[in-house]
Order: structure tokens, then sequence, then C-alpha cells
């Protein structure tokens, strides 16, 4: 994967938002023409591909996946999230059936992952216009750096500030791989069609996109968002976690707008000279003086 066009990467507040929320939307990004044809390509299939094969070895050239990732603004949002040649972890076709009656839980795509520094990342592509009743995708914005195993959410139910998608046919959302989110029940009378992608970085994600607004300060703003359903005190961690993942996406340790690493990371290594408190001691002699 070629190096994208400048003005087709993500800015450094499009990275900071991500960075905050777990995912970056785009709306109605893929042609009308491409989602007249996605529902009748995803019903059919897409072949497998081996875990962690290169994006070139995973879809064949003029498949529809490639030219899925090959549009100028989804490869530039590929590309800064996750560099150039990222491997395809596995993908898949979600069908939700009209009426289905049921839905999935709240939960993340990964066993633990304590990753502090990189990130996967989900291309979810949503063919049809997705309606309230179609059941779209939802989502609990801010919850990829809490730290949980797979299902463990399930048990939570309509968490405060939650996100629940509708959306324009080929709206394309990428989403941190370690994202709270479930497909909801589809009581509509169609079948609602969305091919996720999961992509591996096979760089470092370091300045990857347009960083001519890298000290804007809406970076600051974002990186800072509160999100309803946090704690008043445990939700300060979440700012710390992401501070910490910026500071290794900028390749700047000092980054700390508002000091939330400094407090806990401060670790003076200048030792001061040390003076015995017992009166027993002797004092040292002075050069020459008997001892």
């Amino acid at each position: 994967m070629s190096r994208p066009h400048r003005k087709h990467l993500l800015t450094s507040v499009q990275m900071a938002r991500f960075v905050a929320h777990g995912s970056l939307r785009m709306d109605a990004v893929v042609p009308a023409e491409m989602n007249a044809l996605a529902v009748d390509v995803l019903r059919k299939g897409i072949p497998a591909a081996p875990y962690g094969a290169p994006v070139n070895e995973a879809f064949e050239e003029g498949s529809f996946a490639r030219q899925l990732l090959g549009l100028p603004e989804i490869a530039g949002a590929v590309y800064s999230l996750v560099g150039p040649e990222p491997a395809v972890d596995h993908h898949a076709v979600h069908i939700r059936r009209a009426r289905e009656g049921t839905a999935q839980n709240l939960h993340g795509d990964a066993i633990i992952d304590v990753r502090p520094d990189a990130f996967d990342v989900q291309l979810m592509y949503y063919p049809q216009e997705v309606t309230l009743d179609m059941g779209g995708t939802l989502s609990v914005p801010g919850s990829h750096l809490r730290r949980t195993n797979e299902t463990d959410t399930g048990r939570y139910q309509n968490l405060r500030g939650q996100s629940r998608l509708t959306c324009p046919a080929g709206t394309v959302v990428f989403l941190h791989h370690g994202i709270w989110h479930g497909g909801r029940r589809n009581d509509s009378d169609i079948d609602r069609y969305m091919f996720k992608i999961r992509l591996n970085p096979t760089v470092r994600q370091l300045r990857l996109w347009n960083t001519d607004d890298l000290y804007d300060p809406a970076v600051a703003a974002e990186l800072g968002r509160q999100f309803p359903w946090y704690e008043h005190a445990t939700g300060r961690l979440e700012i710390y976690n992401r501070v910490r993942l910026w500071q290794a996406l900028v390749g700047d340790d000092s980054y700390d707008p508002d000091y939330w690493v400094t407090r806990v990371t401060n670790r003076p290594t200048r030792v001061v000279a040390q003076r015995s408190l017992n009166p027993h001691a002797r004092r040292p002699t002075a050069m020459g003086e008997p001892a």
C-alpha cells in the first residue's frame, strides 16, 4: 500500500478523536455504484484469507474488498491508523436477519490485549442505509482502553452515552479493536449487511497521518474528553491511558497538556547526599588527621 495523497490522510485532530473515542466514522464515503453491488457480493461471501496475510494476498486484485480498501478516503484513513502494508487479521460478513429477534451481547473483539502503544483497526462497511429499527451496531465511546476479555461486558445493558449506529449507505466506521460493541436486534423487514476487516499494523504507528495540525489546541481538547458512563474518579484513568497512547503515536513522552501522566511517572533520579542519623557514628577524618 503506497502512501496516499496528503489530502486523504487523517489530521491530528481526527487521530486524537480516534484515540479518545475509539472510533472514526466516514458517512457515505463509498460510491453509490459500489453500494448497489455490495449486498449481492456479500451474500455470496468473501473468500477466506489466512491470518496475517498482506492485503494484496488476502484479497485478489480487482476484488470488491480491494476496491473498497483502494478508495482514496479509506486508503488514507487506513494508512493513518495502521500504516503501509497492514496484515489482515481476519474478515467476516455479518448479516442481521429481518425480524431476527436476537442481539449480540456487548463485547470486545479480542482476549485481553495489554499493548499500550499499538492497536489493530476494525473497518466496518455498511452498504445499505441503516435505520434505527434495523439494529445498527451499538458501541460505547471511550471504552477501548479499559482492559476486558471478550464478553466480560456482556452483562452490561444500556450504558450512558452509548451510540447506536444509524447511517446512510456507504458508511465506513473504523474501530479500535478494544472498543465495547455489539450488533443490535433487527426489527425491520430488511436483512442488514456489514463487512468487517480487522487490520494489524506491520510498522510502528508513529506520525503516519498529516501532522500539520499536531499542536492545534483542539488535539488536547479531544484527548481530554469525558464520556457519560465514566466514573468520577476511575474515569480519569481513561484519560491517562489515552495520553500515553498519544505519546507513543507522536513519539514524544513529554506531551502531557494536563499533567495526567507527569503526576504518576515523576521518578527523579538525582540523589541527595545522605547524612548519618547514628549519633555514635564516627565523623570522617580530615586529610592527614589521625583516625
